[in-house]
């Protein structure tokens, strides 16, 4: 049996509850094949579009009432865990009772520790929720000095936050003891809530997001994952991708994506943290292999018919 840690994005979930709820049904078939296939699963997910659409409706009802709390980054990131992983946990359940197979569900709501002098928190470049005028981020960042408002894509002005890069899973105990008695677990939704140790060795939170191929490729690696699945819109990563001479990539080592991720082949803000992710989990568990695949042919990349493996 190999234990498969699967990344989904938060964009695949689509862009409202029961569009989610719909995507997450479709998908459960693939997820519960690859138990069915005798492996063991954990789940992270994106929560891209949830996470900003929840801080700014909480927050925009908080200007227009003030009996309404506003509520900050990582407590919104908790939320967007728990809703998603319900939905998630419905789904796989419905599909695991309709194959009559005896696996458990759990969502951990997951901390993820960062580094306190990480250099992201001096430069953030992340873009959070929704669009506001010059006048109304001027506004914003006058009552909370520690906000950071940018133009973004000449689109109007966006909360900027930082991206760390996560060193430690506060609950990989947790989510490890889960493993051990059949339950399929989601976990590191987001990225992970982005936590710091202050000075009575405590976790605070921070507001930040971690990016979440890379808190996946975390989790494979504190969980000594056999594979690093990390599922998108594609069925293989390509290079020359869209032009007439693209290439479908099968299989590469570490060096050689790294060698093609430094010549540009692969898109900054698509498939390149996908690469990153994949390569730092390849170095960083050589008997491990990460595989980058379309979901629907999940089950397929375990036996190298879909998806590009990458490995040491």
């Amino acid at each position: 049996m190999s234990r498969i840690v699967i990344a989904l994005g938060g964009n695949a979930l689509g862009n409202s509850p029961e569009e989610q709820r719909k995507k997450i049904n479709e998908a459960a078939a693939s997820l519960v094949g690859l138990i069915s296939q005798g492996h063991e699963i954990i789940i992270s997910h994106g929560n891209g579009p949830q996470v900003g659409m929840i801080q700014k409706g909480l927050n925009l009802a908080a200007e227009k009432d003030s009996s309404f709390a506003r509520f900050a980054l990582p407590e919104c990131t908790a939320m967007s865990q728990g809703y998603i992983g319900y939905h998630l946990q419905q789904g796989i359940l419905r599909e695991l009772t309709r194959q009559k197979m005896g696996w458990h569900v759990a969502t951990i709501v997951t901390q993820m520790e960062v580094a306190a002098n990480d250099p992201a928190f001096k430069d953030p470049t992340k873009p959070i929720g929704g669009f506001y005028s010059a006048k109304q981020a001027r506004e914003l960042m006058a009552e909370d000095p520690h906000l950071v408002m940018k133009a973004d894509s000449g689109r109007g002005y966006r909360q900027m936050v930082a991206s760390p890069k996560p060193i430690d899973i506060v609950e990989k105990d947790s989510i490890l003891n889960l493993l051990d008695n059949e339950f399929i677990v989601i976990a590191c939704g987001g990225g992970g809530i982005p936590v710091i140790k202050n000075q009575d060795g405590c976790y605070e939170g921070v507001p930040a997001v971690i990016d979440k191929d890379f808190a996946s490729a975390k989790l494979a690696e504190l969980v000594e994952a056999d594979y690093f699945f990390i599922l998108t819109a594609v069925e293989r990563v390509a290079i020359h991708f869209g032009e007439p001479d693209q290439e479908d990539l099968t299989e590469l080592t570490a060096a050689q994506a790294e060698a093609l991720a430094k010549e540009g082949h692969f898109a900054p803000g698509s498939m390149l943290p996908k690469v990153e992710a994949a390569i730092s989990f390849a170095k960083k568990r050589p008997e491990g292999k990460a595989v980058i695949a379309s979901l629907e042919k999940a089950p397929l990349a375990i036996s190298g018919e879909s998806g590009t493996t990458i490995f040491h």
